[in-house]
């Protein structure tokens, strides 16, 4: 602010989501301050990022020829799907994980059009030029024949479980899918994962579905995205619904938010716990208190004022 150099630290670097994340949260911040605000205080930040991206230097982040970042999670679990039992992730997703490439897609073109605004043109063409490439990939390798995105697609291994990762793309302001796409996407989510108090890790009709987190820490690491239902994850489904929806869609989630205010009653007043279980009667599981949960309501509460003036 007084012409004082920034100095930044980005934890859990290591985790191939969390440089994209931090794009998404400044691009959160341009919206509540404005996009010459972040511009001043984060655009060098918000160059590099991608730059780090682009020139291929993180350990686990790998941009291939079609534009897709491509991530090893056999190993070590590294999304936020990142239960692990016997020292291995329940979840191995790996290769094009479907979030991180929307993430990466969103941050192009946001990226793109800061640095646009700032004057720097060159940079600019080039983003949007890798944005393009990203885009056509993505849809050609995430979308299938019954119109929603595999979760993980790693060579010739595709994951056709229904989760609810998908929705990202349909809920950023830049996204590859149009709109029919991204209608298809948010209402399989709707049908097979939406639930009084979040979205299902996974789908009922999907291998594997495991709704209740209950019993020995094992037990629950294997369900813990398996079909609980998380309520952070609605802050996203609410944008993407408002989104195709618009003003139609607002009696929908002001009814939606009653059963959450329900919730904040018990256990630990004025909060949500971490977890839902993924059948009736949706216990709530976990932590008391879940910090994400509150932030996307609140955040589904501020998306939903600018309907209401």
């Amino acid at each position: 602010i007084n012409g004082e150099p920034f100095s930044y630290k980005i934890y859990e670097m290591e985790h191939p989501d969390v440089l994209l994340w931090a794009v998404w949260a400044l691009q959160q911040y341009a919206k509540e301050t404005s996009r010459e605000n972040c511009r001043q205080m984060y655009g060098n930040l918000l160059e590099e990022i991608v730059d780090y991206i682009r020139e291929r230097r993180h350990d686990n982040l790998f941009l291939h020829e079609n534009g897709l970042l491509y991530t090893n999670g056999t190993e070590k679990a590294v999304t936020w799907m990142n239960s692990t039992a016997n020292g291995r992730p329940v979840i191995p997703r790996t290769g094009y994980i479907v979030e991180v490439n929307a993430l990466w897609y969103n941050a192009l073109r946001f990226v793109a059009d800061m640095v646009r605004e700032g004057g720097n043109e060159i940079l600019a063409d080039t983003l949007d030029a890798q944005a393009e490439i990203t885009g056509k990939s993505f849809v050609n390798v995430f979308r299938n024949e019954y119109g929603y995105l595999f979760d993980y697609v790693d060579g010739y291994m595709m994951d056709w479980s229904v989760r609810p990762n998908m929705i990202f793309t349909v809920a950023f302001d830049y996204s590859p899918l149009d709109r029919s796409q991204k209608k298809q996407v948010l209402d399989i989510v709707t049908k097979e994962l939406l639930t009084p108090k979040g979205l299902r890790t996974l789908s009922p009709k999907s291998g594997g579905y495991n709704p209740n987190y209950v019993g020995p820490q094992i037990q629950r690491d294997y369900a813990y995205h398996m079909g609980t239902a998380w309520p952070w994850l609605m802050g996203f489904y609410m944008e993407a619904y408002l989104r195709i929806y618009k003003v139609s869609g607002v009696s929908f989630v002001e009814r939606y938010l009653i059963g959450m205010e329900d919730e904040m009653t018990s256990h630990c007043i004025g909060a949500l716990p971490e977890l839902f279980d993924g059948n009736p009667p949706f216990v709530g599981r976990g932590a008391v208190s879940f910090a994400m949960n509150t932030a996307e309501i609140l955040r589904i509460l501020k998306l939903l004022s600018k309907y209401n003036l």
